[in-house]
């Protein structure tokens, strides 16, 4: 297999485990952002944090796989990613943090203050990843201020407000209002009565949410300015970002779908699949199908119109990292995708197991036995 294909399949490989992490995590992150508002009792608090309670932490894999990925495919992406957006991503561990908090010590005391707390907390370890996640991926559409020297030394002057932008917020706006779309449809599935009442309630809003920022987003990018790559690509060539040379211009990242109109397939999809769950809103298991599309074909979206940039540079557009200058080696490459072909069907297959074994809703009658049980 040659060099430039098996930097395609990581790149595809990349997309897949971002989507894997939207879809898997996404879900529970929605159910802690909808605690503190579809659960008016102690009891029906109880009953959405047990339907989070037992998968959440294999969920959160996903995470820790797309990290491990970039590290091991893509260590200049890794490297100027994990620097630059430092303080974000310490924001965003200090949230998930509170989550295993939440989950592990809201029950151990009966004090209505206790728990409202650690509600709170969950609510807040699901609010801000949700909304960080989002304003990165924002940021990639602006490109951050970092460089090299000839030497290849990391240079960044990315703070936390500089990333704190209005479109890059706006687009945070569109990451929550899809999770918590995502998050209400699971809780459509795993739970009856009034709490499923009341995330059925909260779907249509979230849906209508996601349509019109995803919307304001698309057109606000048609006047951001865009890279494109000016020098000839060598798909196979050495992992060095200086040695090409790049332009910015507005409507740059529409070039792609101008290219090939087939790929308005993934924004279409985002968009219709919110409306079809609300639509399907009586049949839970559909319902949530439909709603984990909207995160696949966001992130889809959003990758195919980076494509081939992963990182662009706003201080020095030739600084910026691509597919084609900011892998690991082919060798390195070949041996990862061996040991992915074996181990992702394996993770998939005990996935869908441990789904299986834990299907059906929560009841109170589950949890009413003992108050101090989370899950």
């Amino acid at each position: 297999m040659d060099y430039e294909t098996l930097r395609l399949i990581w790149w595809a490989l990349l997309g897949i485990l971002l989507i894997g992490f939207a879809v898997m995590d996404g879900f529970d992150l929605g159910t802690a952002a909808l605690l503190p508002f579809v659960g008016r009792t102690d009891t029906e608090r109880r009953i959405v944090i047990n339907t989070v309670g037992p998968v959440w932490e294999g969920n959160q894999v996903w995470f820790i796989l797309g990290g491990g990925a970039i590290f091991a495919a893509w260590p200049p992406l890794y490297a100027a990613s994990f620097s630059g957006f430092y303080l974000a991503m310490f924001l965003v561990l200090v949230a998930l943090i509170l989550r295993p908090a939440g989950f592990k010590y809201r029950s151990k005391v009966e004090a209505p203050a206790w728990r409202s707390f650690w509600d709170w907390a969950l609510f807040v370890g699901g609010v801000v990843p949700s909304l960080v996640f989002g304003v990165a991926f924002g940021n990639l559409f602006l490109g951050v201020p970092f460089s090299y020297d000839s030497d290849l030394r990391f240079h960044s002057t990315i703070t936390l407000i500089s990333l704190l932008n209005p479109f890059s917020l706006l687009v945070g706006l569109v990451s929550l209002s899809m999770i918590v779309l995502h998050g209400a449809s699971w809780l459509n599935v795993k739970t009856e009565g009034i709490v499923q009442a009341r995330a059925r309630m909260v779907m249509p809003w979230a849906a209508l949410a996601f349509v019109v920022l995803f919307a304001l987003a698309g057109i606000w990018l048609t006047r951001v300015e865009g890279y494109h790559i000016t020098s000839a690509i060598a798909p196979d060539g050495p992992s060095n970002p200086l040695l090409k040379s790049v332009a910015q211009g507005p409507g740059n990242w529409f070039a792609n779908y101008a290219t090939n109109p087939l790929l308005w397939i993934a924004p279409v999809l985002g968009v219709a699949a919110a409306g079809l769950a609300v639509a399907a809103r009586g049949k839970p298991a559909l319902a949530f199908l439909l709603s984990a599309l909207v995160p696949a074909a966001t992130i889809a979206t959003a990758g195919l119109a980076l494509f081939p940039f992963l990182l662009p540079s706003s201080s020095d557009p030739t600084a910026s990292l691509t597919v084609w200058d900011a892998s690991s080696s082919k060798l390195t490459l070949m041996i990862m995708l061996g040991v992915t072909v074996v181990f992702l069907p394996i993770v998939l297959a005990y996935t869908a197991w441990a789904f299986r074994v834990l299907r059906g809703p929560v009841k109170p009658d589950t949890i009413a036995s003992d108050s101090r049980i989370a899950y």
